[in-house]
């Protein structure tokens, strides 16, 4: 993902809720969200060039997602997979401070990244681009291509459209709204990261268009105190044009059901 928002234990109905931005070149092959053959219970797209995520969810109720550090500099050819960390915390059963502990060599040697990851106990925030990881506090959260918080404008805009949106629910409209956000920032408020201005500039927005990279996927995820979960997913086409929407609705901690909406 390139931007994460996240309320933690902030609606008194719904403990949990995400909504995510996935932007990546359109040429990268990508399986939609889906309940994986190989880890039955863990719903998430998947990198079908890597294979692993970037953003998933399971029936015990286990949440992860991870972004990218951008630092150009700090890039090294070769590393691991940075998507299997989210995979294979969703795969487990360890408590998020235990699999942050194991995982920290392994860590350290992939490209920069931010991961978050909850057992719907606690939740957790690493990156192997500085600070020990955390757990985190009640509150609202935004991560985008630098640390938790960092105030990108994109992460500050969002973080308050998202405590907005918060009202609205159970109605989930306003989260993915949010996330179609195409504003660009103007250029004095512009992160400085070690690409060119016009990438600064089309990547400040929340919602990414290009024509051969961009926003592909805006995923929300609720979880309410009732034990059902809510995972959205909508699709995007290079220029922007709406892909495939599924929607997955299950009850935590019983074996999936089968049942999903595919919409146009």
């Amino acid at each position: 993902m390139c931007l994460i928002l996240v309320a933690w234990r902030v609606h008194a109905d719904y403990p949990l809720v995400v909504a995510a931005n996935r932007d990546e070149f359109f040429a990268r092959p990508t399986a939609p969200a889906a309940f994986w053959k190989d880890t039955p219970q863990l719903l998430a797209g998947r990198d079908l060039e890597a294979g692993g995520t970037w953003m998933g969810v399971t029936c015990k109720g286990r949440f992860a997602a991870l972004t990218n550090f951008r630092d150009p500099a700090q890039i090294r050819s070769g590393a691991p997979s940075r998507g299997g960390l989210v995979a294979d915390f969703l795969a487990g059963n360890e408590a998020p401070q235990d699999y942050l502990q194991r995982i920290a060599l392994r860590g350290s040697q992939c490209n920069g990244y931010n991961l978050l990851v909850s057992d719907g106990a606690a939740l957790w925030w690493s990156s192997n681009m500085g600070g020990e990881p955390r757990q985190l506090e009640p509150g609202v959260y935004g991560v985008s291509n630098h640390l938790l918080d960092t105030p990108w404008p994109k992460v500050g805009a969002g973080k308050t459209a998202l405590a907005q949106a918060l009202e609205r629910l159970p109605d989930d409209e306003a989260l993915f709204d949010l996330l179609q956000d195409d504003g660009i920032h103007a250029d004095e408020h512009l992160p400085q990261t070690g690409i060119p201005l016009d990438w600064e500039r089309l990547l400040s927005a929340a919602f990414v268009k290009s024509s051969d990279y961009g926003t592909r996927g805006s995923t929300v995820l609720c979880m309410d105190r009732n034990g059902w979960a809510s995972f959205d997913e909508q699709t995007w086409l290079p220029g922007a044009q709406r892909g495939e929407r599924l929607r997955y609705r299950f009850r935590l901690n019983e074996p999936w059901s089968g049942a999903e909406s595919r919409l146009p």
